[in-house]
């Protein structure tokens, strides 16, 4: 039986590739009821299931955070920041098929696809820490101090 193309079907694949963010359920909830303020998060959570379960959005399983939506349905990669929690696609790195046959033909599983966020810290960010560590040195010295050895990663 084919799902009804309703108005808020359309409604959440609108926001879901509006915010391209990879928004979680809550985001898209939050920028459909801007111009909706009546729709319920209940209907955007069934509906994003819904396009989930008949290929139209793809979910992707953040560890320790919500999930989120994709509305690019080729099969890629994540990177997530583990500061600020920024969520992108992983452009022109080929997605690795031969890890899904190896693995299928180590476990017997048959691989639908595998599902990697590679999470660092981003450039934004790494700016942030390092102007952070330059107040922090100035201000010891401000203060006739010796400035705590800088991180190695920074």
């Amino acid at each position: 039986m084919q799902k009804r193309n309703t108005i808020q079907r359309q409604l959440v694949i609108s926001a879901v590739r509006s915010l391209s963010n990879h928004p979680t359920a809550e985001e898209v909830y939050n920028r459909i009821v801007l111009d909706y303020p009546d729709i319920s998060k209940g209907t955007v959570y069934r509906n994003l299931n819904s396009l989930v379960d008949s290929g139209l959005l793809h979910r992707v399983s953040v560890p320790s955070s919500a999930d989120r939506y994709d509305h690019m349905l080729t099969k890629h990669y994540h990177v997530q920041c583990v500061k600020c929690h920024r969520f992108m696609n992983v452009d022109d790195l080929d997605y690795f098929q031969d890890l899904d046959d190896k693995i299928a033909q180590m476990t017997g599983y048959r691989m639908e696809n595998h599902n990697i966020v590679f999470q660092g810290v981003c450039p934004e960010c790494q700016i942030e820490e390092l102007e952070a560590k330059k107040r922090e040195v100035e201000q010891a010295k401000a203060e006739g101090r010796k400035p705590d050895k800088i991180s190695k990663k920074l």
